[in-house]
């Protein structure tokens, strides 16, 4: 059996850069992950807000230039709304085992978000080497489900062309 090697991204604003760094250099440490590229911009500028490093996490993964990604602000909401803005990315808040588990296996998503202020950094560490070992299965029932939002954002690609 062998193990999956993800190209991982992360990213976080000013608030959440702490976790983001403490995360990485974890990271960069596992067997399962070939690679770690930090999306983040300078934590001192003000400009580097949320949307702006989850939108860019999100296109990367749309462009097949990452598999995955960690993203962190002080809740994990904005995050997760700023990513789930670009078609075809599918971010969850994950707070505990179980969201980290159905966020892949329920969801399929290649984003998990964590609250800097709500999660601690050894729990946010262990929710995201267990988030590392969930592979969705597509012949699933939540397959059917999935394709139904996959169904809606190809209408939403067209009307936009």
């Amino acid at each position: 059996m062998t193990m999956a090697s993800f190209r991982l991204g992360i990213g976080a604003d000013d608030i959440g850069a702490e976790l983001k760094d403490y995360l990485f250099k974890s990271l960069v440490q596992d067997p399962r992950v070939s690679t770690v590229r930090d999306y983040s911009d300078d934590r001192t500028d003000p400009t580097s807000s949320y949307p702006v490093v989850a939108i860019r996490v999100a296109q990367a993964i749309s462009r097949s230039d990452i598999d995955r990604a960690i993203l962190v602000c002080g809740t994990g909401m904005g995050m997760s709304i700023a990513a789930n803005k670009v078609i075809g990315i599918r971010a969850a808040v994950v707070h505990d085992g179980y969201a980290a588990e159905r966020s892949v296996l329920s969801n399929n998503c290649q984003v998990m978000t964590l609250g800097s202020q709500i999660i601690a950094e050894v729990s946010a560490l262990r929710l995201v080497t267990e988030w590392l070992g969930y592979t969705f299965d597509p012949s699933s029932p939540f397959a059917a489900k999935l394709q139904v939002i996959e169904d809606y954002e190809s209408t939403l690609d067209r009307a936009r062309d």
